[in-house]
C-alpha cells in the first residue's frame, strides 16, 4: 500500500493526514452516509464496537465519529460516520460537513476511498433521492437497504439485482439493529482493503440535480423525483403497507389531548428516575472517590504536593464526577426516545404550541438537544431555514437546561430539599423541584421567543413539515455505545477544564504564604478576590465563596461544584458530596439556595456558548444582547427568590 500522506482532494488547503496501520501504510477510509433515521449510526456501531473515537470537525462543534473495523482476514480499515442528510445543498451545517468530507475538503481527513450508503428500505422512493448525487462522486459505493425485514413483514418488495443494475452499484439488505446482513457489508470492505487507498483525484462537485442544462429549482426536483420513481418501478418496488402498530400508537401519542398528557408523563418519569435510579450508582462512585482520596492521602507526606492532589484535584474534580450517573440516565432516556421514533412525534406535539409563539416545530429538535449541550443545539438551528426563526431559536436555546447544570441542581436540591412523596413512588419532592427548574427554563425560552418574534424578529410565520419514521425497538448496543461516548466526553471535561480550574483555585488559596505556611481561605488571594465582588451579590443572599463559584463557572457551568469542593471540602475530601452539602447549608439559607438555582436556570454561564453564538450570528450584537438579557433575568429573579422564600 502507498505511504503517501498527500490529500485526496484539497484545492483550498493542504495537510490532510492519512490514516496509517501498524506497518506505517495508509489504511483505506470508508464513509458511511445516508438520510436521518436510516440506521446509519447503528450499522457503524455494529462494525466498530468500542474501537471508535469521537472528536470535532475543525472549526465546528459537529461531532466526528471515526472507528476501526476488523475484517475477517484480521486486516483493519477506518470508518467515518457522517451526519445524516437528505441532500447536499449545504443549507444546514450537517449537510456542509458531509459534503466537505466527501469532497476531501476537511483538514486532517482525506477523501474517502469508498462509500457505504444506507437507506431505509421502507421509505425507498424518498431516500433514493440521495443516491444520484452520491454516485456522481465516482467513488466505489455499496448501497445498503436497511430494515429489509420490516419491508418484507409489511408486504413490500424490491428486486435488488435490478436496482443494482440500474444504479451501477452493489446492493445488499441488512437489519443493522440485529446485525443481519453484516457479512455482505464486510465482504465489500474486504474488496476496499484489497484495492487500498485511491490515488488523489480532482475534486468533484456535489449536486442535487442531474447533469445537463440548468432548470428552474421546482423543475430540478421534479425531474429528479420522476427519475427515481422510474428506477423504483423498474426494480419492482412495492411500498410496504402502513405499520398497524405505528398507526395505533400515533392515534394515541399524536392525539390532541392524550398526546401532550403522555408527553408530560414521560418527562416526569425521566426526572424522577434521575434521582431514584442514580442513587446507588452515585453512592458507588462516591465510594471510589472517597477510597482513592483516602488511600492516596495516607501514602503522601504532609506537603504541598499532597495538598494539591487531595485538596485541589480530589476535592474539586471528585465533587463533579459523582454526578455522572445522573447525566447518563438523562442521556439513556433521550437515546431511547430518539431511536424509538417518539422524539419526532414530540416535535409535532410541540409545533402546535410553538407556532403560537412564532416558532415552528423544526425548532423543537435544536431546543431539545439543548438539554444535552447548548453548543451543538445552536449549530443544529441551521436546519431551521427561516432566518428569523433561526435567530430566535439560537437566542432562547441557552435557557434549555443543559447537562452541565444538572450537577449544580442535584447538589443544591439534595442539600436543601427533603425527599418526600408527592405521587407515591412516581414523583417525589426532589424530582418535582428538578422538573420545575427544567420547566422554568423552557417557559422563559417560550416567552422570550414570543417577544422576539413580535419585536426585533417580526415577520411571517413559516410552515413545518416532518417525515415521521415508524416506531422501532431501540438497539441496546447503540444505546450503550452512546452512553460510553457521553461518559468519555464528561470525564475528559472533568480531566481538563474542571481539573485546570481546580488547580488554579488551589494555587490562589496558597498565597500569600505566612511564615512558610498557607493562609486561611478568607485571607488568601482567592478569598480577597471573592470579598471584592461580595457587595454585588450580597442582595441575592450569596457570600464571596458563591461569587468565586459563579465566576469560575464561566469556564463551564458544572465547574462551580468543583470550586465549592475546593473551598468547602479541603478538610476532609473523602466525605465527598455529603460534606459539600453540609457546607452549603452553613453558607446559604433556603432563600439564597433557591436564588442560586434560579440564577443558574437563567444566566448564560458558558463562554463557549457565547463564542458559538457570535460565529453563528456573524457579530457581537446578538451575543452581547443575549448575555446581558439572561444576566439581568438571573439577577432579578434570584433577588425575588431570596426575598420571597
Amino acid at each position: 500500500m502507498a505511504n503517501s500522506t498527500a490529500p485526496s482532494c484539497h484545492p483550498d488547503q493542504g495537510g490532510s493526514v492519512a490514516l496509517l496501520d501498524e506497518n506505517g501504510d495508509a489504511k483505506p477510509l470508508v464513509a458511511l452516509v445516508g438520510p436521518p433515521n436510516a440506521g446509519k449510526s447503528t450499522l457503524f456501531n455494529q462494525l466498530t464496537g468500542l474501537r471508535q473515537k469521537v472528536a470535532n470537525y475543525p472549526g465546528v462543534t459537529v461531532e466526528k465519529h471515526v472507528g476501526t473495523t476488523i475484517l475477517p482476514d484480521h486486516r483493519t480499515l477506518e470508518l467515518v460516520d457522517l451526519p445524516g442528510v437528505n441532500g447536499f445543498s449545504a443549507r444546514s451545517l450537517d449537510e456542509r460537513v458531509t459534503r466537505d468530507v466527501l469532497e476531501g475538503r476537511v483538514e486532517g481527513l482525506r477523501a474517502p476511498d469508498a462509500l457505504v450508503l444506507i437507506v431505509d428500505s421502507t421509505r425507498l422512493e424518498t431516500q433514493l433521492m440521495l443516491v444520484e448525487p452520491v454516485l456522481e462522486l465516482g467513488i466505489p459505493t455499496l448501497l445498503v437497504l436497511n430494515m429489509a425485514d420490516e419491508l418484507e413483514q409489511r408486504g413490500g418488495a424490491v428486486r435488488d439485482d435490478i436496482l443494482a443494475e440500474r444504479l451501477g452499484v452493489d446492493v445488499v439488505r441488512t437489519n443493522a439493529r440485529l446485525g443481519e446482513g453484516l457479512d455482505e457489508v464486510r465482504h465489500f470492505l474486504v474488496g476496499v482493503a484489497d484495492r487500498g487507498p485511491l490515488p488523489p483525484r480532482p475534486c468533484p462537485a456535489l449536486s442535487n440535480v442531474p447533469r445537463g442544462t440548468p432548470l428552474p429549482m421546482v423543475d430540478q426536483f421534479a425531474v429528479r423525483r420522476r427519475h427515481i420513481a422510474e428506477i423504483g418501478r423498474a426494480a419492482g418496488f412495492v411500498p410496504p403497507s402502513p405499520s398497524r402498530l405505528t398507526e395505533r400508537l400515533d392515534s394515541v401519542f399524536l392525539h390532541r389531548i392524550w398526546g401532550p398528557l403522555i408527553f408530560l408523563v414521560v418527562v416526569v418519569l425521566v426526572f424522577q428516575s434521575i434521582f431514584t435510579w442514580a442513587s446507588p450508582a452515585m453512592d458507588a462512585v462516591q465510594g471510589v472517590v472517597a477510597w482513592s482520596g483516602g488511600w492516596l492521602g495516607r501514602l503522601l507526606p504532609d506537603s504541598w504536593i499532597r495538598s494539591l492532589l487531595i485538596d485541589g484535584v480530589w476535592a474539586g474534580v471528585g465533587s463533579v464526577v459523582v454526578f455522572l450517573p445522573q447525566i447518563l440516565i438523562l442521556f439513556l432516556f433521550l437515546g431511547v426516545l430518539e431511536d424509538s421514533g417518539y422524539m419526532a412525534r414530540a416535535a409535532v406535539i410541540a409545533d402546535r404550541m410553538m407556532y403560537r409563539v412564532g416558532l415552528q416545530g423544526r425548532a423543537f429538535l435544536p431546543l431539545l438537544s439543548g438539554y444535552a449541550c447548548a453548543i451543538p443545539a445552536i449549530l443544529a438551528a441551521r436546519t431551521v431555514e427561516d432566518e428569523r426563526d433561526r435567530l430566535a431559536t439560537i437566542f432562547v436555546t441557552p435557557f434549555m437546561t443543559c447537562s452541565a447544570r444538572l450537577p449544580v441542581y442535584a447538589l443544591l436540591i439534595a442539600a436543601f430539599i427533603p425527599e418526600r412523596p408527592i405521587l407515591g413512588p412516581f414523583l417525589g419532592t426532589r424530582a418535582a423541584t428538578l422538573l420545575g427548574l427544567y420547566a422554568l427554563g423552557a417557559l422563559i425560552a417560550i416567552a422570550t421567543a414570543a417577544v422576539l418574534r413580535r419585536t426585533l424578529l417580526r415577520g411571517k410565520r413559516s410552515s413545518f413539515f416532518m417525515e415521521l419514521p415508524p416506531y422501532r425497538i431501540p438497539s441496546g448496543r447503540s444505546i450503550l455505545l452512546r452512553l460510553y461516548d457521553r461518559s468519555r466526553i464528561f470525564l475528559r471535561r472533568a480531566g481538563t477544564t474542571i481539573l485546570a480550574v481546580a488547580v488554579i483555585l488551589w494555587a490562589l488559596t496558597q498565597v500569600p504564604q505566612i511564615n512558610g505556611a498557607p493562609p486561611s481561605i478568607d485571607d488568601s488571594l482567592l478569598g480577597r478576590l471573592g470579598q471584592t465582588i461580595e457587595p454585588v451579590i450580597r442582595p441575592l443572599g450569596f457570600d464571596w465563596t458563591i461569587g468565586v463559584g459563579l465566576i469560575s463557572s464561566l469556564a463551564a457551568r458544572e465547574v462551580i461544584v468543583g470550586t465549592l469542593g475546593t473551598l468547602y471540602g479541603v478538610e476532609d475530601p473523602t466525605q465527598g458530596s455529603l460534606q459539600l452539602q453540609e457546607a452549603l447549608k452553613s453558607h446559604l439559607d433556603l432563600g439564597a439556595a433557591v436564588g442560586l438555582l434560579v440564577f443558574f436556570a437563567f444566566a448564560l454561564q458558558c463562554t463557549s456558548t457565547i463564542a458559538v453564538m457570535r460565529r453563528e450570528t456573524a457579530g457581537w450584537k446578538w451575543p452581547i444582547l443575549q448575555f446581558s438579557y439572561m444576566l439581568v433575568l438571573a439577577y432579578g429573579f434570584s433577588f425575588l427568590a431570596n426575598w420571597l422564600v
